[in-house]
């Protein structure tokens, strides 16, 4: 007996007495963005005690050499707005989303990135990526010592069950994307939890300091 995935997300066995003609009538493969992640809670199994793992509440990222985890803290509510994950390569910032059962939010929200990048002086190039569309974006910055810049990003609407991960890419990744390079690989690790709370789309997903965060250092 095998298995294959339906395109509804769904799992069903396979009889291969059953599938007879199958070579010459092949069912249509169902290209599934997170197939290697993020992920949702319910597809994987979180072990409370397991050191690498930080819970943020609406969050669970995996702690990892050589990446440094950052909280951007609202100093007014005390609560989690953004987390990043920073190496030596590049980073990526993480924001979790409500989203609804149906529907797409994330047409409307690039288009609202887009005009804010637009506003700013930046230019945002919609693009095809390995989790669907994304956008390419182009801020002018400016250095410490004065001088004009430019700083690139691609910043990513990934869809799951009932939330949208909004990911955004500096660096390496951002340049050179790489399947298996840090930040990648960090950013497919991460584990949303939406819980069961009624949220309207577009909503952030509550995120909290851990109670150890002094003692979290992810590169051990």
């Amino acid at each position: 007996m095998r298995f294959r995935r339906r395109s509804s997300g769904e799992v069903e066995a396979v009889d291969p007495d059953q599938a007879e003609g199958a070579e010459q009538a092949p069912a249509a493969e169902v290209s599934d963005p997170r197939a290697e992640g993020p992920w949702d809670s319910s597809e994987v199994t979180l072990d409370p005690e397991d050191p690498s793992k930080v819970d943020l509440g609406g969050l669970v990222v995996t702690g990892k050499p050589g990446l440094e985890l950052q909280l951007q803290v609202d100093e007014a509510t005390g609560s989690v707005s953004g987390v990043v994950l920073a190496g030596e390569e590049g980073a990526v910032e993480l924001r979790p989303f409500a989203a609804p059962r149906n529907g797409d939010i994330w047409a409307d929200l690039r288009r609202a990135i887009a005009a804010d990048v637009a506003q700013h002086g930046g230019t945002a190039d919609d693009a095809e990526g390995p989790w669907g569309h994304e956008l390419r974006v182009v801020m002018p910055v400016q250095l410490p010592d004065g001088q004009s810049a430019t700083q690139p990003s691609r910043v990513l609407g990934i869809q799951g069950p009932r939330w949208l991960l909004r990911a955004t890419l500096f660096g390496k990744p951002a340049l050179e994307p790489a399947e298996d390079g840090e930040v990648e690989t960090a950013l497919r690790e991460v584990v949303v939890v939406r819980g069961n709370d009624p949220l309207p789309p577009g909503e952030p997903l509550p995120m909290r300091v851990p109670p150890n965060a002094q003692r979290i250092d992810p590169g051990q």
